[in-house]
C-alpha cells in the first residue's frame, strides 16, 4: 500500500533523483555541458575544462590565465602546513596515496585552508557598500569595523612565517593587468587594497596581503562565490598533497610521526587539572 508522500517509484523518478546539467552519459558516449569530451580532449586545458564543468561556461583566454595564476600560486607551503604534514605521515601508516590525500585535504577547514573563502566574503561586502555609495577607503573602515566587532582576525592579511608573501606581488600585478585589459571589473582589487592600507595606518611593519587574500582577490574579480573560492584552493592544494605524499611514500619509512622519536612531547599532569570543570 502505497503512502500519498512516498508514491510507487517509477523509472522516471529513480532516473531523476540525480538530475543534472553536468554529465550524460550513455554506452559509448560522454558529454560535458553538453559536449562531447572527445572534442574537449586535446583542445582544453585542465583549468578552463574545470571552469566549464563547474560554471557552465567557457572562460575566456584571460580569465582561464587569471585562475591558472591563483592554483599554480596555492598548490604547496611546504611540509609545516598540517595539511602536507598530515599527508606525509598517513601515506607512512601503509594505506594507499588516496587515503592519504584524503587524510590530508580533510584537515583544510576553516583554520587552515578556509582563509580564501572567507576573504571573498569580506572583499564582496566591501565592494557592496562602494556601490551603495561609500568611497573605498570608508567602505573599507565600515566593513572592517563590523567584522572586527566579531573576530579580531581579518582573512587574508598578514603571515605568521613572511613580512611579505613572495606570492602577493605577482598575483596583484596580473590583476592589474587584467583589469586594464578589461577581463575583469577591478572592484575587488581596489577593496583588498583599501583594506591592507587601513591595516597598516600607524604601523611600523605593515600587514600585507597574503596568498589566501590575493587569490581572493582573483576569485572573487572572476565571479566565483566564496565557497568557491575554497573549493578550487582545495584542488590546487591536493596538488602539493600528492606531491609530498609521493616523496615520503619513497623514503621507505614507516609510521612516521609528528616530531622524531628521540624527542618526547612534554608530560604536564597540571594540565588534566587545568582542564576540568570547575
Amino acid at each position: 500500500m502505497s503512502d500519498s508522500r512516498y508514491p510507487e517509484p517509477t523509472v522516471e523518478a529513480v532516473a531523476s533523483w540525480w538530475r543534472t546539467s553536468i554529465t550524460r552519459i550513455a554506452p559509448g558516449e560522454v558529454e560535458h555541458r553538453e559536449v562531447p569530451v572527445q572534442e574537449l580532449i586535446g583542445n582544453t586545458d585542465l583549468v578552463s575544462a574545470m571552469w566549464f564543468l563547474v560554471r557552465g561556461a567557457r572562460p575566456n583566454p584571460g580569465q582561464a590565465s587569471l585562475l591558472e595564476a591563483a592554483m599554480v600560486a596555492s598548490m604547496d607551503h611546504g611540509p609545516q602546513a598540517p595539511s602536507i604534514a598530515i599527508a606525509r605521515m598517513a601515506v607512512t601508516c601503509g594505506i594507499g596515496i588516496n587515503n592519504a590525500m584524503a587524510s590530508a585535504i580533510n584537515t583544510l577547514g576553516d583554520s587552515h585552508g578556509g582563509a580564501g573563502q572567507e576573504c571573498v566574503q569580506l572583499l564582496d561586502e566591501v565592494v557592496e557598500t562602494v556601490a551603495a555609495g561609500s568611497s573605498p577607503e570608508q567602505a573599507a573602515r565600515d566593513v572592517l569595523a563590523r567584522w572586527r566587532a566579531n573576530t579580531k582576525y581579518v582573512p587574508g592579511f598578514g603571515h605568521r612565517f613572511h613580512p611579505k608573501d613572495p606570492r602577493r606581488d605577482p598575483l596583484l600585478a596580473l590583476v592589474e593587468r587584467a583589469s586594464a585589459d578589461g577581463i575583469v571589473a577591478g572592484a575587488h582589487l581596489t577593496a583588498a587594497l583599501a583594506i591592507e592600507s587601513l591595516l597598516s595606518e600607524g604601523r611600523a611593519r605593515p600587514i600585507p596581503m597574503n596568498i589566501d587574500g590575493a587569490t581572493a582577490v582573483i576569485y572573487a574579480e572572476l565571479g566565483f562565490p566564496p565557497e568557491l573560492a575554497r573549493g578550487f584552493f582545495v584542488l590546487s592544494r591536493s596538488v602539493g598533497i600528492l606531491a609530498h605524499a609521493w616523496e615520503e611514500r619513497q623514503s621507505g619509512r614507516r609510521n612516521k610521526g609528528p616530531i622524531p622519536p628521540s624527542i618526547l612531547p612534554t608530560y604536564d599532569p597540571a594540565m588534566a587539572s587545568d582542564s576540568q570543570e570547575p
